[in-house]
């Protein structure tokens, strides 16, 4: 059953790596080529991640040089890798490509200039998150202790998001943030989350949220981070079911995703370590829920809701 993933971090720890790592086959890379095929994944996003430590003016050229390796590592040396621009090259997909769409973690990296974001649609970028975990100038992040919603800037990042048909995510995003986003976006979406009522972390969502996003024909992908599934020391794939199980008692059946988030994590749930690993929650949840479900959860959820 072919999977739609909305987050990995491959091309930061290709960058961390200064471009050593090969992202056809390095075994270091949780989501390197070989794993996405293995996965049966048909549409993988890559996001660009900046880490909070390097200095300001260096961020913008981290982000640059990450989509410099989405380009040089991802599409040059695997033609079957396509790269989205427009929603709707999705669904021309042939059978053997597989779509790589860009996103940002965290607009950190463009300042206070929405022109750097301008150069970062025109590269490619299709889905923004206004912020990592912590504040910058355009909101405050889940471990920011002030707790503050969206800047004047940021609500001008969201309007520009809706202009360009971008999805706005609110993963990571304050819970004042998450409401500013919900009054103004058109696209909102959360790229790797889970439930707060299931995992109480400051990472995922409560209830009121998740109703909010499916009020908003907005969708949840749930993450496979082990701490944000269970505060129990070892997460199994029956303990990420519980999340999509509840997030389905909320009336999201037809707006839940998957959202790895690998190589962006150090554990892994047991028998979901890595992108070849798809197929053992597709698997499970099959276990559970009919086949029309499932094939909701592991993508058309998503096709059904892109941006028009």
């Amino acid at each position: 059953m072919k999977v739609i993933d909305l987050h990995c971090d491959v091309l930061y720890k290709i960058w961390e790596s200064k471009g050593t790592l090969n992202f056809k086959d390095s075994p270091e890379l949780d989501t390197n080529k070989e794993r996405l095929m293995n996965g049966e994944v048909k549409v993988q996003c890559f996001a660009i991640f900046i880490p909070p430590e390097l200095k300001s003016e260096e961020q913008f050229q981290a982000a640059l040089d990450q989509i410099d390796y989405f380009y040089t590592q991802v599409l040059e040396k695997n033609p079957n890798f396509v790269h989205i621009r427009n929603w709707d090259e999705i669904l021309n997909l042939k059978s053997h490509e597989i779509g790589a769409i860009l996103s940002l973690e965290g607009v950190d990296c463009i300042g206070n200039d929405l022109h750097k974001l301008s150069i970062l649609f025109h590269l490619g970028v299709r889905s923004v998150g206004l912020t990592w975990n912590f504040a910058n100038l355009a909101a405050d992040g889940v471990w920011e202790p002030r707790g503050a919603g969206l800047t004047s800037f940021g609500k001008e990042i969201v309007k520009f998001n809706n202009k360009y048909k971008l999805f706005t995510d609110v993963s990571h995003l304050s819970e004042k943030g998450f409401w500013d986003v919900m009054e103004l976006a058109n696209f909102p979406i959360a790229s790797h989350s889970n439930s707060k009522s299931i995992c109480n972390h400051p990472r995922n969502l409560t209830d009121e949220q998740a109703k909010a996003l499916f009020q908003k024909n907005g969708l949840i992908h749930v993450v496979y981070h082990p701490p944000f599934v269970t505060q129990n020391d070892i997460a199994y794939i029956s303990d990420l079911i519980r999340h999509i199980d509840h997030f389905c008692s909320l009336g999201g059946n037809g707006q839940i995703g998957f959202g790895s988030d690998f190589d962006g994590i150090e554990t892994f749930i047991v028998n979901l370590e890595n992108a070849s690993k798809h197929q053992n929650l597709v698997n499970e949840l099959l276990k559970y829920y009919s086949e029309d479900l499932v094939r909701g959860f592991a993508g058309e959820n998503f096709l059904r809701h892109l941006p028009k």
